[in-house]
């Protein structure tokens, strides 16, 4: 992300209220933009096609289609991406651009084998039992695939720092989206929701491919050196588990709910719960710019002072590593402290805003009722992602792992909890989740502050590890023997029992 801290600075180097408001539009391009566009395709594409005329079985079949092909695809996604991330990461370090294809082509491979192995069996299950159609059933597959390799391919473009081209590749893809729509409805007059089904996953496939050439672009050769990302899955497994405990914890409470009696079941296949999702929708736009204010933050001073440390370290004094330390653990605190300040004043904002003007739009009831917990738990919950990242700064992978797992734990089972409770406590489990992640993660940066010395010195082997016998650890035997004058002599003898455990055993330094 250091991309996005090179602009930043200069946007907000001459400190004035225009240029504040210029980065904060501009972080919230780069981060969140892709996925503003595709809401407001999706609310254009309603409008112009009369999305509301259609009969509420069909409504409710094209809006399940949609919520399971954005969460699914987040979490089938969700294993691989960091391990592939660090991968090509560790690469383009190296300058060894001919193995970011090999690295693209095996994540591609295994992102659409690992999600289809959910979906097709769902895909059947809808058709067979659902008695949906299978064209139907088929597009919503297509969707889901164009939606997976969409958020791959980002991944790459990403550590390209090219976050303008994302936010256009997806302008590009709703815009044909939006188009097609039109086109199928009131030229080939397919039918309203078909005809959005339809446009979506073309353009999610388009987005797909026009970031896929561009990575090829980037990367023309290949040097076929498969084996060596498959060790990175080996290697950074703990990546695989933190990602995929996060994603889960993120959607894991509405799962819950759909188990209540408030859910809605659809064709036999679709569960949902529509008051609580809204509500989850509502609590999510009311705290994503922490992200942004995180990334802004982030990148225009912790990175500084963490790169200065590391510096130290490399090639400095005893006195220049604790003054470094010192200095980047005060700017994380500063930071975590500045999120939460900034992201309150957002939220607030943002939650009178929907709390005044929604039920005018016809949300209202328990959607309202439900909102202001769930809320209240994604703003910690934000605010425990910011500490992961932090924790990744150190490459403490066990102490996210630990955070994740707890998060992802705490809030299944409190969740579980909050069902028997009022509408006004069903985000309970979310908050309680997040407030245990936060406080673990907490936990855990205090005790890397205290031993960050150890972490970064004490972590190498003098001798490559390898296995075998061990040898004897007894150098030499003591025998005693008196002198004529009284006086005791000591006399070493050599270990015959450990030579010949060392003539047996290879040690490999």
């Amino acid at each position: 992300m250091a991309g996005i801290g090179l602009k930043l600075n200069r946007i907000y180097r001459k400190n004035t209220v225009t240029t504040n408001i210029i980065g904060f539009f501009y972080s919230t391009v780069i981060t969140i933009a892709p996925v503003l566009v595709v809401i407001i395709t999706l609310v254009l594409m309603q409008y112009a096609l009369k999305f509301n005329t259609v009969r509420y079985a069909d409504r409710e079949l094209f809006s399940c289609t949609v919520l399971y092909v954005f969460i699914f695809s987040l979490l089938t996604a969700a294993p691989f991406n960091p391990v592939l991330s660090r991968y090509m990461s560790d690469v383009i370090f190296e300058e060894r651009y001919e193995d970011v294809q090999p690295c693209h082509r095996v994540g591609l491979l295994t992102n659409i084998c690992f999600s289809s192995f959910f979906a097709i069996p769902f895909c059947i299950w809808e058709h067979i039992v659902g008695k949906v159609p299978i064209y139907y059933v088929f597009t919503g597959y297509c969707c889901f695939v164009g939606l997976v390799m969409v958020f791959y391919n980002m991944l790459y473009l990403s550590i390209c720092k090219e976050y303008r081209l994302i936010s256009l590749y997806f302008l590009v893809g709703m815009v044909s989206s939006f188009l097609m729509s039109l086109f199928l409805r009131y030229v080939l007059n397919v039918s309203v929701t078909y005809s959005m089904l339809l446009a979506l996953a073309v353009g999610f496939l388009l987005t797909a491919a026009l970031e896929w050439a561009k990575i090829h672009q980037f990367f023309p050769e290949n040097s076929e050196e498969y084996k060596r990302v498959f060790e990175y899955f080996g290697k950074y497994w703990q990546l695989i588990l933190i990602n995929f405990l996060y994603t889960l914890g993120l959607f894991i409470h509405n799962f819950v709910f759909w188990g209540t009696d408030m859910a809605t079941h659809l064709v036999k296949t679709f569960v949902c719960n529509q008051p609580y999702d809204m509500a989850t929708c509502l609590a999510m736009f009311t705290n994503i710019s922490a992200s942004v204010i995180f990334i802004s933050r982030v990148e225009m001073y912790f990175h500084e002072r963490y790169r200065n440390y590391a510096d130290a370290v490399f090639g400095g004094r005893g006195l220049d590593i604790q003054n470094t330390k010192k200095r980047m653990f005060r700017q994380l605190a500063s930071e975590l402290m500045t999120l939460v300040r900034l992201q309150f004043t957002v939220s607030v904002f943002i939650y009178l805003f929907f709390v005044i003007f929604l039920p005018r739009m016809g949300y209202a009831g328990i959607v309202m009722r439900i909102y202001p917990m769930v809320a209240a738990g994604y703003f910690v919950l934000f605010l425990m992602y910011a500490e992961i990242i932090f924790l990744y700064y150190f490459e403490d992978l066990n102490g996210a792992l630990f955070t994740a797992l707890c998060f992802c734990v705490s809030t299944y089972f409190a969740s579980l909890a909050a069902t028997k409770m009022s509408h006004i406590f069903f985000g309970f489990g979310i908050w309680i989740g997040a407030v245990i992640g936060f406080i673990v993660a907490y936990i855990r940066l205090r005790w890397m502050e205290h031993h960050i010395n150890e972490h970064m010195f004490c972590r190498g082997n003098i001798m490559r590890r390898s296995k075998g016998i061990k040898p004897s650890p007894k150098v030499f035997d003591i025998t005693e023997q008196r002198k004529a004058d009284g006086s005791l002599e000591i006399e070493p003898k050599e270990n015959t029992e450990s030579k010949k455990d060392d003539e047996k055993t290879v040690i490999y330094h």
